[in-house]
Formats: C-alpha cells, structure tokens, sequence
C-alpha cells in the first residue's frame, strides 16, 4: 500500500514526455478544495530542489493565496462568531479592547492603517510597532495582545495565512491585583444585622453573596424554581449583567459557574420568610418569577441596585467601602480561614478549577501556612 503524504510534504512524478513535475498544498479554496503549487524540471533531483525551496517558502507563510480581506474585515468577523459562543458582555468587552487597536471597528471612517492592512500583509514587526505607538496601560495592553493573538490564530486555522504574526510580540503584563478589600468577620455581622433590617428585597440579595459566595448577576438572576427551600439548596443556572447600560440574562460565567450552593440556616430563614410574602401568584407563576424583580415585573432589577444599596449601608455603619464583588470575595476568605479545602471553595464559587482559586487568595493562604510549624526536636 503506498503510503499517505502528511499536508505539505510534496509529491514528484514523472509526464509520459519526460518532464520531472512536483507539487505541494499550500491551502484550501472556501469550497474546501486544495490549492496546490507546481514545479517542473528535467530531472528528479531539478524537481526535488524546487520543492524544497517551496516547502521552505510555505512554512514561513510565505505561500498563501492572496486575499484582498483587511485586518479590520477579519476581526469583525472573528467577533460575529464569538457572538454565538461568549457571554453577552463578554463579546462587549472583546469589542471594546480590539477597537483601541482596530478604531475601525468602533467607526468606520475612523483613521486606522492597521485595520485597513491587508490581512496577509501583517508582520511581526508591524504589530510591535502598532501597540507600542498605543500607550496603553499594561493591563490593556495584555487584553489587545491577547484578543490580536486569537483574530490571527483564527485566520491561521482557516488557512488565511500560515503564520500568527501576534506570537513573537510579547508586552510586559500588569503586576499582579489582589482581589480587593474584605470584610473582617465583625464587619460581616455588622453588614448582615443593617441586612436584615433593611426593608428592601435587594438586602437580602447582598446577603447571598455574602453567605452564598454568588457573583451579583448569579444573584439577581435567580427565580423561585431555582431556591429548594426544603433542601437549602440554590441552584445557579443563569447570570443577569449589565451590556451597554441594561440588563441582559447570560449563562454562567463558565461550565462551572452552574452549580449547586448550600444555603446557610439564617439566610434560608430569610429566604423562606420572604418567599412567604410573594402572594396572588399560583405556584407554577411563582416558580418562574424572579426572586428579585425590576419595575417591570418580567424583569430582574437593575444590575447596578445592589452597589448603590450597599454604598449607602456602609456609609451608615462607618464601615469602609467595599465593592459588591468583595461580599463574594470574604465568603471565600471566610471558607479558607475556617479551614475549607481549596478544591471545595472552587466549586461554591465556581471557578473553572482550583488553580484560580490559588491565585486569587494565595495572600491568604500564606498567612494560613506560616502558622503550620512542626517542631519534632
């Protein structure tokens, strides 16, 4: 059986005239057809040198077809295919960062003479000189990198071109954030008791992602069938964040992001007393409605009323201000410093996998280790 040719190794053969001819794919058509480049010469060897110096072209991406498809053109639509497979919010933010390396796609007439660069055309050289003219923070800079990196690694699956020209270019990423103030455990008692005597419904959704470890849109994303208040149970399935200044319902901020969270006995309480106040609903109304509606009823509230709550509570009780992610964030303190393994405060707050949790409370956890001394003289 003559043995298969890996893509791009060549063939040689020889013409009923004599004529020694040789081959090499360098790519496929749209249709899927393979675009090939032939040599010719009078002699094996004439032919095999030829092919050589064109596998050699062909693996520097010297080889691909000519496209008249710009960089912008290509990135926009990259973007439309992310459409279908990222979070609302998060295709926002891909579009917000490519613009301050593409302004073409934020306005068309803009000026942009990477953009309208000839997507083939691109070289290393011409993306390190583009981002160093940005003078962008390091945190930004990381963000464009990474998001030109993805546009061009899609144009190399696609046979565009047979190189990423992003790969060589690297930028100095920002120093590493801690994941910002949490609350100390009095300070926590003190924020639950102004909670619970709060009478908005919002203080009992910042009591979730204080006792629960919930993102804000996990939070404001809950209906009714989502709480067992007989097992004491929450089940995250969904996500309402802000795109473009309104709320917009979104999966989970990843696969893991679904997720079951025991609720603790005096936020179930809450929960239960509260459900006890949803009343002229049939049950089956009840279970689709939201545990915390807007205005409009077929709605969650906004995504910014917890902050404004919360900055208003500790304002109050003379306590610093924190975020509203930070609830989330002493929950997983909280969990850390009474001893929970760091596989299982992965899972309650659902991150991808344990190595996120590492980074986000290594700080605390190396206060937790120097404690662990062990003295056998």
């Amino acid at each position: 059986m003559a043995r298969k040719r890996p893509p791009g190794e060549g063939s040689i053969y020889q013409r009923k005239d004599g004529l020694w001819v040789g081959a090499i794919t360098v790519g496929y058509t749209p249709r899927g057809n393979p675009r090939r480049k032939v040599v010719y010469g009078r002699t094996r060897q004439e032919v095999a040198r030829k092919l050589a110096e064109l596998q050699v072209l062909h693996h520097r991406g010297l080889l691909a077809e000519p496209t008249q498809i710009s960089v912008r053109d290509w990135a926009e639509d990259w973007l439309k295919r992310k459409g279908a497979e990222v979070r609302p919010r998060t295709l926002e933010s891909y579009r917000y960062h490519l613009a301050k390396a593409i302004p073409s796609l934020r306005d068309p007439t803009a000026h942009d003479r990477f953009g309208r660069m000839r997507l083939q055309a691109v070289q290393p050289l011409h993306v390190r000189r583009h981002l160093d003219g940005l003078r962008l923070t390091p945190h930004a800079m990381k963000n464009i990198r990474w998001l030109l990196h993805a546009v061009f690694e899609d144009a190399v699956r696609m046979e565009l071109i047979h190189r990423n020209p992003v790969a060589p270019v690297k930028v100095k990423g920002p120093p590493r954030k801690s994941p910002g103030r949490t609350l100390e455990p009095e300070e926590a008692r003190r924020l639950l008791a102004a909670l619970d005597e709060h009478p908005s419904p919002l203080a009992l959704a910042l009591r979730l992602m204080l006792t629960c470890g919930l993102r804000r849109g996990e939070a404001l994303g809950l209906r009714w069938e989502d709480v067992d208040l007989e097992a004491g149970l929450l089940h995250v399935r969904r996500a309402w964040a802000k795109v473009g200044g309104k709320g917009v319902i979104s999966e989970p901020k990843t696969s893991s992001g679904y997720r079951v969270v025991p609720i603790p006995p005096t936020t179930l309480e809450r929960l239960r007393a509260y459900r006890e106040g949803v009343q002229g609903l049939s049950e089956e109304e009840v279970r689709a409605s939201w545990l915390f509606p807007g205005r409009n009823p077929s709605q969650p509230v906004h995504p910014d009323a917890p902050d404004h709550l919360l900055r208003r509570l500790l304002a109050r009780l003379g306590l610093p201000q924190v975020r509203v992610h930070d609830l989330r964030h002493t929950y997983g303190s909280l969990l850390l410093a009474h001893g929970a393994p760091v596989e299982l405060v992965a899972e309650r707050m659902g991150h991808a996998n344990p190595n996120i949790t590492l980074g986000i409370y290594r700080h605390l956890l190396e206060e937790e280790r120097r404690g662990w001394v062990l003295d056998i003289g």
